[in-house]
């Protein structure tokens, strides 16, 4: 009891003081310490008056002669705090102050012979009582000079500790002096990115390299170099956490107690024996564990669903029959109010700090109350549908929210995709943008093509180093020649599929398949989950799904392969599943408002301009899936020149014709005339009359009237050469 009073007044006192900013924190540890050593140094020097005699009474009986090092120390240490900006790494700046004090205390102690080591605390001597506690054991049990020796390697570490630099550095003075002048700026959520200045080197360093395939094939011309002028790389941009709100969650879970007995006594009314275990209240549901007696089937359990929810007065509950890990049943009942899970308490919460990559997303949290974080690298594509307002955006965005506190815009660039113009938009102009938002159809396929030609740019580039993926390539390069993780995500897949289902397909699963070991993942999200949009084929490659609330069960079939998903409550309520999960597990997503949004937009805009990259968005060569090419001129299909010849040959134009004749879908053959259409070689569409073909009566007489050029044999077997 006790103990909780103690953690509820630190909480509270933690809360009392949220409202600082780091380097607010920061500043005033700094002027404490700076103060503190001030007036040692004075009490030293016999100028502290009365204080100044009994602090320098203490110091010299504690540490004798190393009490001239203390000052020194705590300077030290402000200069780390204010400079380096490190006031989160207090805890190794006091331990590796404490170990430098020890050892200089104990070294200067070992100056004094072993018979007056007692005597001379007394008269000021060797290292006060401090340096007779570090010395005197060690030269009594392994003599001076491998007492001093030990003394002298735990001051190294101190050291180490203190300035946290490698020991290599400390062996080379003048590159301990540069590194102690640049001490890189450190965020609570990732480690920074050294800002060099690029004068001395008379030269710009381009950001990102790529292919610009023609119409004949791949080039090694080089796309994207965006000049950085008097900078090789971006800074690391380090977002307050401040910008982000933070409240304390409590939801309602009604009368634990009674809801157990009506779910024992309901069970018991059917036959069915059961002892009730743990409950676990989380921010949208609690559950509430049972085990069953021997020689009950989980069937039994799962068919009362709908008579348990009857007799608890719920609006719906899940059974999860067992629980995953444990020889349990789970039943899920909504709480009495739902509370809202801000991203600020999942950004801080030890989940979040023990991740291992930098491409760690917020989930939200789980059913037991606990954050529940997930590594974009491992998926290593996900998929997120539901229906209207279940919150796929709010997903989507503290998705990204939690990547650009990771990352810096050298580690991570983006690929923004809103066709409904609402909902991704707000994120123009940060600097980890490869391009501006797109919003037009035409443009988020180009952007796919550039990205499929990246990715295979970037596997030639790994095997001429003979890396297998890109974590083992950023090892071996340097920090200039690193490729960054890039990420496409795609607010609306349905509207993109509804206009270029067979194009957008191909390329989507081709880079699910591959991109992963180059660094390239994909979030998609649609409110449209059918068939159509979430094929086969994009389930079988993307894994890694979230399922929001549905219609029916038919729809959470079609996202995560199983039911449930049409039981959610709304407003965030989730299934995740993964290929590490063997059924989908419920949480509340992570909440991110449009304001807190805005302020982290707003911060990022002040600190970088975006370098963007337009041969994103513009047409270029790809090889699709299905053979398909997009040429690099206005002619948007390889069987263009081939569909023109048919039509003006036979002089008709429609698309059963070119469905039969060329072999391909109604899609593509009704592209094929709009294209014939726009180009002045047929007529538009008349009800159900057949289009009018300009060009029949004059290429008879052998003239293209495109162009006005002949139209002989020669231009005919050059077509056939081109397209063979």
């Amino acid at each position: 009891m006790s103990s909780d009073k103690g953690k509820k007044k630190s909480d509270q006192k933690e809360e009392d003081i949220s409202w600082l900013s780091q380097e607010a924190r920061a500043s005033i540890w700094a002027v404490i310490l700076l103060v503190i050593s001030v007036v040692f140094a004075l009490s030293l020097l016999d100028a502290a008056g009365t204080l100044g005699i009994w602090v320098k009474s203490a110091l010299e009986g504690l540490v004798g002669w190393a009490a001239w090092v203390v000052p020194l120390l705590l300077i030290l240490v402000v200069y780390l705090v204010i400079i380096g900006k490190q006031a989160h790494r207090r805890t190794y700046h006091t331990w590796g102050l404490l170990l430098v004090l020890f050892a200089i205390a104990g070294l200067f102690h070992s100056i004094i012979p072993m018979d007056q080591a007692w005597p001379a605390i007394d008269q000021g001597r060797g290292g006060g009582y401090l340096g007779f506690a570090m010395s005197f054991p060690f030269r009594r049990l392994m003599g001076s000079f491998a007492s001093a020796l030990f003394l002298c390697a735990l001051g190294v570490i101190g050291v180490v500790l203190l300035f946290n630099t490698p020991l290599t550095s400390l062996l080379k003075p003048w590159e301990f002096w540069r590194r102690l002048k640049r001490v890189k700026p450190q965020s609570s959520l990732g480690e920074g990115v050294q800002l060099i200045d690029d004068k001395k080197h008379g030269e710009t360093k381009p950001f990102l390299q790529s292919t610009l395939p023609t119409d004949k094939g791949f080039s090694k011309q080089k796309i994207g170099m965006v000049d950085v002028p008097n900078r090789i790389r971006l800074p690391k941009i380090d977002i307050p956490l401040d910008l982000l709100e933070r409240a304390e969650i409590h939801p309602q879970s009604g009368d634990i107690r009674k809801n157990c007995e009506i779910i024992k006594g309901t069970l018991e009314t059917f036959g069915i024996q059961v002892e009730m275990a743990d409950v676990h209240v989380g921010p949208t549901v609690t559950q509430y564990t049972l085990k069953p007696a021997e020689g009950v089937k989980l069937s039994q359990i799962t068919a009362l669903q709908n008579d348990l929810a009857l007799a608890l007065a719920a609006l719906s509950i899940r059974v999860e029959a067992p629980i995953p890990g444990k020889a349990l049943v789970g039943i899920e009942i909504p709480n009495k109010s739902v509370a809202t899970v801000p991203l600020r308490n999942v950004l801080e919460s030890s989940e979040f700090a023990r991740r291992k990559s930098p491409l760690t997303i917020t989930i939200g949290q789980d059913v037991a109350g606990n954050a529940f974080v997930a590594d974009l690298t491992k998926m290593p594509h996900l998929l997120v549908a539901g229906a209207t307002g279940s919150g796929k955006s709010v997903c989507i965005n503290t998705a990204l929210i939690s990547l650009l506190y990771q990352n810096s815009p050298e580690d991570l660039r983006l690929i923004l995709v809103d066709p409904k113009r609402v909902e991704l938009t707000m994120y123009n102009g940060i600097p980890h943008l490869l391009t501006p938002v797109i919003v037009d159809v035409q443009k988020t396929i180009n952007a796919l093509k550039w990205t499929v030609s990246e990715m295979e740019r970037r596997y030639e580039v790994l095997a001429e180093k003979g890396k297998r993926n890109i974590e083992s390539f950023n090892q071996a390069v340097s920090s200039e020649d690193s490729l960054p993780y890039i990420i496409v995500v795609i607010d609306e897949l349905a509207d993109i599929m509804a206009v270029a289902a067979r194009e957008v397909e191909a390329m989507i699963i081709r880079l699910a398949q591959m991109a992963r070991a180059v660094g390239i993942h994909l979030v998609l999200a649609t409110q449209r989950p059918s068939v159509n949009v979430i094929t086969g084929l994009i389930k079988a490659n993307i894994t890694t799904r979230v399922a929001f609330s549905v219609a029916s069960g038919v729809d959470s079939r079609t996202i995560i392969d199983s039911s449930g998903a049409e039981k959610l409550l709304g407003r965030g309520d989730m299934l995740f599943i993964s290929s590490e999960l063997t059924k989908p597990k419920r949480a509340q997503g992570a909440y991110v408002s449009e304001e807190e949004v805005k302020r982290v937009v707003d911060f990022l805009k002040q600190k970088a301009q975006p370098q963007y990259v337009e041969a994103v968005v513009q047409k270029h060569t790809v090889s699709g899936g299905n053979g398909m090419v997009g040429l690099g001129d206005d002619y948007d299909d390889v069987l263009y020149q081939e569909a023109r010849t048919l039509v003006i040959e036979t002089g008709k134009a429609s698309a059963s014709l070119l469905q039969r004749r060329l072999r391909v879908g109604y899609a593509r053959a009704a592209r094929l005339l709009d294209l014939l259409e726009d180009q002045g070689v047929v007529g538009p569409q008349e009800g159900a009359r057949p289009r009018e073909v300009f060009v029949a009566s004059r290429a008879s007489e052998g003239f293209d009237v495109q162009d006005g050029q002949d139209f002989d044999t020669r231009d005919k077997e050059r077509i056939e050469d081109d397209y063979e």
